[in-house]
């Protein structure tokens, strides 16, 4: 059975860097370009896609090692820019000029990074559940304060050896709580919605690859809790605070409208993230927890609402739109108040 829905194509687009794997319905009007998270790809966002009015262009991209793009490996002391070097190399093949960016989670990450590289790039932004601009664990306050100098408390290690295991084995079903199928039930989207494509996306979820240089990446062992710091290869490792961080992100001109779309119940991007290792020892899940003083859960959306301030005191302009009773994935479980939310942006641009 196809993954595709009716009216969505995928083809491979040869750029400068690697093999890209883009969908996309139809190919006149002004570029919409969409942005998958971890442990995912771009079959996430083709109700979405079809969604949009004749007059937008949508594509949505595999981010290398995800979906059917090219897996080269992923160097993560470059932060998340293989990645949005990846899709400005799209963007360029394409010679899609400026685009409306869509990232959601970790693509979040990477359109922001995008956006920080060349903001001429972007029409508008939309951040959907966007990772921190300090990146996922090992910082403690809005500031984005380090925990350690070496990424402790985030990056490779973090990962749950049996879900990835569950990916390496393609697992399909909902017998173990850690296969794909109950973590999307579980994390994705908020219990006890299922989504109508959901055989799609646990096909989605187990095209990621497996290892090092992918999920979840390595790790560096380290004497401080909870035992191991990032690495230097890998998913993971792309988004520890030591390799990535926008901070900066204030600074860019020109500064394209941003909207920051997330829901009331993620438990993924949250100021108590359950994925969050410094606030699974404060809950007692990993055991020798240091303390709330030194290692609290990081507080992910009043960092990223703290550097969109900033974005909108330097001159550019945000807003943050909140859906009620919603997980992780506001564009899956309403979607018709998302779609609506994302052609009010798209209409600044």
């Amino acid at each position: 059975m196809s993954n595709l829905l009716d009216g969505v194509t995928a083809s491979s687009v040869s750029t400068d860097r690697l093999r890209v794997n883009v969908l996309s319905v139809r190919d006149s009007g002004v570029p919409v370009v969409f942005v998958h998270g971890n442990v995912s790809s771009s079959l996430f966002w083709q109700e979405q896609m079809l969604a949009l009015p004749s007059s937008f262009r949508p594509l949505a991209v595999d981010l290398r090692g995800f979906g059917d793009t090219e897996p080269l490996p992923v160097d993560a002391t470059r932060g998340v820019r293989d990645y949005s070097d990846d899709v400005l190399a799209v963007l360029d093949a394409l010679s899609l000029g400026p685009v409306h960016l869509i990232g959601w989670s970790m693509g979040g990450g990477v359109v922001m990074q995008l956006l920080r590289d060349r903001p001429t790039a972007a029409r508008t932004v939309t951040l959907v559940a966007p990772v921190s601009p300090y990146g996922f664990g090992g910082t403690r306050d809005a500031a984005g304060t380090l925990v350690g100098p070496d990424g402790e408390c985030a990056g490779g290690g973090g990962g749950n050896p049996d879900f990835i295991q569950a990916l390496r084995e393609g697992d399909r079903s909902a017998d173990s709580p850690l296969s794909p199928r109950s973590v999307l039930r579980a994390f994705y989207v908020k219990p006890p919605f299922v989504p109508e494509h959901e055989d799609i996306y646990v096909s989605s979820m187990l095209s990621t690859r497996i290892g090092e240089d992918h999920y979840p990446g390595d790790a560096t062992p380290s004497e401080a809790w909870p035992g191991a710091a990032a690495g230097t290869r890998g998913v993971l490792n792309t988004m520890a605070p030591n390799h990535f961080g926008l901070a900066d992100l204030p600074t860019i001109d020109p500064k394209p409208p941003i909207r920051w779309i997330h829901g009331d119940a993620d438990q993924i991007v949250s100021d108590a993230s359950m994925f969050d290792l410094a606030n699974l020892g404060a809950l007692g899940a990993i055991p020798g927890w240091p303390g709330a003083e030194t290692h609290p859960p990081q507080p992910m959306l009043a960092q990223t609402r703290a550097v969109l301030d900033q974005y909108a005191a330097a001159g550019g302009t945000y807003d943050e739109v909140v859906i009620a009773d919603t997980g992780h994935s506001p564009h899956i479980e309403k979607p018709e108040e998302f779609a609506a939310a994302l052609r009010e942006i798209l209409a600044k641009g």
